[in-house]
């Protein structure tokens, strides 16, 4: 019987409970889940690669950890990792349409490429407006975003 894998991309800049959501959904299609950090050395984000990496770990529900794994990836073509790690899946969540507009055509040119699909999974309604790109902003101006993001990231932001 073959395992179904998949990997779950991202910049995970910081990782929110929409991430979370998305990942804990794939776990229960698949067998294994592989979350890809990827990152551009040459930009700066906001949080180190290592920490994010540690944020996604420590976020993710105990039921989940022993089937997904948390890597790092930079300047490197998603379908590469998923050949290299032998994923027949890329899980993406859209939280609207605007996501699907986005996302649809780099979907089409991973099949193309690799023939790799992607599964793309519907965001919880409840977090539709969340991106890590609002909370960081949302953070940077004073607001509050314990709602949008787990324990470990709004630690690190001093919010706990």
């Amino acid at each position: 019987m073959t395992t179904r894998r998949c990997v779950c991309p991202g910049s995970f800049d910081p990782v929110t409970l929409g991430h979370v959501d998305v990942v804990v959904r794939a776990a229960a299609l698949f067998d294994e889940v592989l979350v890809a950090v990827m990152h551009n050395p040459a930009k700066q984000g906001t949080f180190p690669v290592e920490q994010r990496l540690e944020f996604v770990r420590e976020s993710l529900p105990q039921e989940v950890t022993p089937v997904v794994r948390v890597e790092a990836y930079a300047e490197r073509l998603l379908v590469d990792v998923c050949q290299e790690v032998g994923a027949q899946a890329v899980v993406k969540g859209l939280r609207g349409g605007t996501d699907f507009t986005y996302e649809l055509p780099m979907a089409l040119m991973n099949r193309h490429l690799t023939g790799v699909e992607t599964v793309f999974l519907p965001g919880d309604p409840a977090l539709e407006h969340v991106s890590s790109s609002l909370v960081k902003e949302v953070h940077r101006l004073g607001g509050d975003v314990s709602a949008l993001v787990p324990a470990p990231v709004l630690r690190a932001l001093g919010q706990i």
